[in-house]
């Protein structure tokens, strides 16, 4: 069975987005891009959904620095709107239903999964218990008033076990978890949260 990976670079707050700033919230730090270019996964296959293949294949095109690398990179779109053939190369569309693709892709693929971007694709697997590892990095901004994009909303409770943290410079932070789907909280009485 290969692991899947859900990536996301968000705020202290929980946004994916916000209105009016630069792309990773002009904070991309040399060490954090390095360590992009380092992954070792660069040729395990990408999935997204339609909005996130139509956002990126666009800047792609347009020539955005940083998104040469994703031409290369095998990549499966989840979406009943798009039609074939894809403009962007290496990308397979795939037109049933995500939960049940990446389900037998996970238990007949012959390298691990992972994801880029896609809020809710993101949220259908992990609900359906095929998330095997959530990596985020989170700038050190919050964007309360300008946020997009709230990359938790509509989540299940979900346990994580930290497996690995580093700090970047910049005051990047990358935290790597292996999720739980709970049913519930798991005291199962009044709330009892402190804050």
């Amino acid at each position: 069975m290969q692991p899947l990976t859900v990536d996301f670079i968000c705020s202290l707050d929980g946004y994916g987005a916000a209105e009016g700033w630069p792309g990773w919230w002009g904070m991309e730090s040399p060490e954090y891009l390095q360590w992009l270019e380092e992954l070792p996964e660069q040729d395990h296959p990408v999935l997204m959904g339609a909005t996130t293949y139509r956002v990126m294949s666009e800047l792609a095109a347009a020539g955005e620095p940083g998104t040469e690398v994703l031409a290369d990179m095998p990549k499966v779109v989840f979406s009943a709107t798009l039609t074939e053939p894809l403009a962007w190369p290496n990308t397979r569309l795939v037109s049933t239903d995500a939960v049940d693709a990446v389900r037998v892709m996970k238990e007949s693929g012959e390298l691990p999964l992972r994801t880029m971007g896609n809020i809710s694709l993101c949220r259908s697997l992990l609900q359906a218990g095929l998330v095997d590892r959530l990596r985020v990095v989170v700038f050190p901004v919050i964007t309360g008033a300008t946020g997009q994009d709230s990359i938790f909303a509509g989540y299940p409770d979900v346990r994580l076990e930290l497996t690995t943290s580093r700090a970047f410079e910049g005051g990047l932070q990358l935290l790597e978890y292996t999720p739980t789907v709970l049913e519930g909280p798991p005291g199962g009485g009044p709330d009892r949260s402190f804050g």
